[in-house]
């Protein structure tokens, strides 16, 4: 028996038909039918609604991309992961594989960068949160310490005192690139002379070895220019280094901060027209080195913590359709099984969301929202979308970056994360939570049970 079509409410739009927007001739809503030629559709009955699933080829193929920018640029570069984007074990050695070392920003992360057969040698450890034992156990390992504040610099001064080997260590500098506003929170300011005061501190104590200078001028920098701006003073902080102690630094590391090209909200172009690339990024910071009063000679290895811009193209979250509604205005909503707590990035993006089949060739103003009793669960507030039913799939891009280690479990448990290999094999590489997994870290007292 042929199923019935389902009821929907008639209301009046107003279709102005071949007229275009500002942005040209409006298109047909596109379709993801697939993602690494995988069927959406196979994905979701083998792994479940919703899955986060992650592209080997996109991860690999993105990382040289960047790789190659610097590289033909800059004699000595140095990419290390940002274990914070997303700290998942097989993500984590995808691009240690590529020669990626390890930045970390906790003791917790630290662990798990060694826990992946990282050297010490190959581990950067920011972050204000370093405790004693951190200090003592990434001296010892000879990881690169960036120094965060003064308190740490005289921990870390007392605890070199007792032990064998002297701490490699950088500062963390912050300053004013012209970004409003400006992160100073981390780091010594280099304007009102702090980060030429803690580094007088370091060299004259003689009790640790400074081997680099350290930057993180923000987050998704739409242009380049600031970055040209930090390297220069980072350079001229070197220069001061040597003339005044005859000391060489090692590196210069600009941190992060490259966008990816999601759109964020309230932006007027989507980010995939308006993101720099790589080669933008890389012209900047490099000009800026080559062209300092740094010896040419000797010139310090650059590194990288690039985080968000390689790995943020290769995520996607894939899953069904739960219900549609109208709004008291009249306006279409639809309620998918993907909420705020597993897509944290909604917060600040527009994510592109797309149907996994074709749909009707009529869009409207819809309201996305996710399936959490939260009036703050909304994925898109609006979007040009077609109708689709209960049960249709969809498909979410550039999700790779933070959604995996900023999720929470709030109302629905968290699902699995699919790894798809550059030979288009699929592999479970985090379960879905269960409740007894859930609940297995809880202790119920005698009296209550």
């Amino acid at each position: 028996m042929e199923e019935k079509l389902k009821y929907e409410r008639p209301v009046i739009t107003k279709i102005n038909a071949g007229m275009p927007d500002k942005f040209g001739m409006q298109a047909k809503m596109p379709v993801i039918t697939e993602i690494d030629e995988i069927p959406v559709k196979k994905l979701i009955e083998q792994y479940g609604s919703p899955s986060f699933i992650i592209s080997e080829k996109t991860i690999r193929k993105t990382f040289n991309e960047a790789k190659r920018a610097f590289t033909s640029r800059y004699p000595k570069v140095q990419f290390a992961w940002s274990y914070k984007t997303n700290y998942l074990n097989a993500i984590c050695k995808i691009y240690h594989s590529e020669g990626s070392w390890a930045e970390v920003v906790s003791g917790f992360e630290y662990d798990k960068a060694v826990a992946n057969g990282i050297p010490g040698n190959k581990i950067i450890f920011n972050g204000p949160d370093k405790s004693k034992e951190d200090l003592i156990k990434a001296t010892e390992n000879g990881s690169y310490i960036h120094i965060d504040h003064f308190d740490e610099l005289y921990e870390l001064l007392s605890v070199s005192e007792k032990l064998e080997k002297r701490p490699k260590v950088a500062i963390r500098v912050n300053m004013d690139t012209g970004v409003y506003p400006q992160w100073d929170r981390f780091g010594f300011n280099y304007e009102n002379g702090e980060a030429w005061n803690a580094l007088n501190r370091i060299m004259m104590s003689e009790k640790m070895d400074l081997v680099g200078l350290h930057t993180h001028i923000g987050t998704y920098m739409m242009t380049p220019a600031p970055y040209a701006v930090a390297a220069s003073k980072l350079a001229e902080l070197a220069v001061r280094i040597e003339r005044k102690f005859n000391h060489k630094i090692k590196y210069i590391d600009m941190g992060g901060g490259f966008a990816s090209k999601n759109t964020l909200k309230g932006a007027y172009l989507p980010g995939k027209d308006t993101c720099p690339t790589f080669d933008q990024y890389a012209e900047a910071i490099s000009g800026a080195l080559i062209n300092s009063d740094l010896d040419p000679n000797e010139m310090p290895t650059l590194f990288l913590e690039t985080g968000r811009a390689l790995i943020d193209d290769a995520g996607y979250i894939i899953g069904s359709v739960l219900a549609n509604k109208r709004l008291a205005d009249g306006r279409r909503s639809m309620i998918i099984d993907t909420g705020v707590n597993i897509l944290f990035t909604s917060f600040w993006y527009e994510h592109e969301i797309y149907p996994a089949k074709e749909a009707g060739s009529h869009s409207e103003d819809t309201t996305i929202y996710g399936p959490l009793c939260m009036n703050i669960d909304i994925i898109r507030s609006a979007v040009k979308f077609p109708l689709l039913q209960k049960g249709d799939n969809y498909v979410i891009k550039r999700v790779g970056a933070y959604n995996m280690t900023q999720w929470m479990q709030f109302i629905t448990l968290r699902p699995k994360i699919v790894l798809i290999d550059t030979k288009g094999k699929t592999h479970i590489i985090r379960e879905n939570e269960t409740n007894e997994s859930l609940t297995s870290h809880e202790k119920i007292p005698d009296y209550l049970k």
